[in-house]
């Protein structure tokens, strides 16, 4: 099979880059071993949330600037198009958010913890200020039984940013059902209870009778696997202002990103190979010619292009042994160091070194092997060395960026 390009890995990174392509009109296959991280995603998108020195960061262009020359966003040209881009590339995807590059807003987190971001679904918790939220007093209601929520957690970082909580709970007739499997009580399954027009009215009916006294009910994200239109349909139809807090794993927002990017990637025509695995490729005269597959052996995919968006240590794009630190697809450079002993640093919360190893690329996201440059296979998202985006808060900033930063290099060939 022949295409122009394909791209390997199906999370953030590789729909963003595969989505770009296939807009401008190439044919494009894309390769993903299965389930992304975006089942982890908090429903945000950062931009930099925190400054090398830890920070936290309000206007994040500006503090871009002053990142270390290693920081894969100095191989952007333009930080501030691409990320209007990136904005506008989720809204025709069908994801509303909320946000600006001037400055950073800040998210709630599953546990209460405000974190600042750039873009956040509409409906999600959210405020300007990092110690407080826009309300005096909440009503956070849960649903019996579910356990992705640290309620104490949340309750009681909510009351220290000056906010009343009060608790309540619901269910419904759908969700007694469920709860006789405690597997089914996670975030993902009871979407897919409450997905039914019946049991998203007789929920809308138990939460109308909890006579909840906050400004505002707080609800844990559990609506809308492929469309915010369930949230849509419960904030209308709820006698009070609703806001959503989102879960711990799978995150329903996380879902949901990578539901609306695999479906506007594949109405432009885009072939998305699902649940295989690249196991090598075939280079000759610096340039990649070829990819095989796990589930195709016999067959070989061509492309004048090829991205790798496999992401870090987490999804297997990046992998270790006692000799060292390696891509496991290809066997590309990384930048790592040689000594394990400087991996990590010993107390758990430092600024861990192994959180900046990745490919290594030159100034146009063009990887190599054993030194020498390969043409047309490029790296982009969390595979890239350079940066730590735990403490930086900057890793789906750095996936979306990139990758179509990596698209642009592709299309002006």
């Amino acid at each position: 099979m022949k295409f122009d390009s394909i791209i390997i890995g199906g999370g953030l990174t590789g729909l963003t880059c595969a989505l770009t392509l296939a807009k401008a009109g190439q044919r494009t296959a894309l390769i993903t071993a299965g389930q992304s991280t975006l089942h982890f995603h908090s429903g945000s998108v950062d931009l930099l949330g925190y400054d090398e020195q830890g920070q936290t960061v309000l206007h994040p262009l500006d503090a871009i600037r002053a990142l270390s020359a290693s920081h894969p966003y100095h191989k952007v040209d333009d930080v501030a198009a691409r990320a209007e881009e990136a904005a506008r590339l989720l809204a025709d995807a069908g994801l509303l958010m909320d946000g600006t590059t001037d400055r950073n807003h800040f998210r709630l987190s599953p546990m209460g913890v405000s974190k600042p971001a750039w873009l956040t679904l509409n409906g999600l918790v959210r405020s300007a200020e990092e110690d407080s939220l826009p309300w005096r007093t909440v009503t956070f209601a849960n649903i019996r039984g579910f356990l992705d929520i640290p309620t104490e957690f949340l309750v009681d970082n909510i009351r220290r940013k000056g906010t009343d909580v009060e608790v309540k709970s619901f269910t419904t007739p759908e969700l007694e059902q469920a709860r006789r499997s405690p597997s089914e009580m996670r975030a993902t399954n009871v979407g897919k209870v409450l997905a039914d027009e019946t049991a998203l009215r007789r929920m809308v009916e138990a939460i109308d009778g909890l006579e909840a006294d906050g400004e505002v009910i707080l609800l844990p994200a559990v609506l809308g696997v492929a469309d915010a239109r369930a949230e849509s349909s419960l904030r209308q139809l709820v006698d009070r202002p609703i806001r959503f807090v989102v879960t711990m794993p799978p995150s329903m927002p996380g879902v949901r990103l990578q539901t609306c990017l695999r479906q506007a990637y594949q109405q432009l025509g885009g072939m998305y190979c699902a649940s295989d695995a690249v196991t090598g490729g075939c280079f000759e005269a610096g340039r990649l010619r070829y990819v095989t597959t796990e589930n195709m052996p016999d067959e070989r995919f061509y492309a004048d292009h090829f991205v790798l968006a496999t992401g870090s240590f987490q999804s297997r794009g990046l992998m270790s042994n006692y000799r060292g630190v390696f891509e496991p697809v290809f066997g590309l450079d990384v930048d790592a160091a040689d000594d394990r002993g400087a991996w990590t640093a010993e107390y758990v919360y430092d600024d861990q070194p192994y959180m900046r190893f990745g490919v290594r690329t030159d100034e146009r996201l063009l990887v190599s092997r054993n030194g020498v440059r390969v043409d047309n296979l490029y790296a982009s998202g969390s595979v890239l060395s350079g940066h730590n985006a735990l403490k930086l808060a900057d890793g789906s900033g750095v996936d979306m960026l990139t990758a179509l930063q990596a698209a642009h290099n592709i299309l002006k060939k």
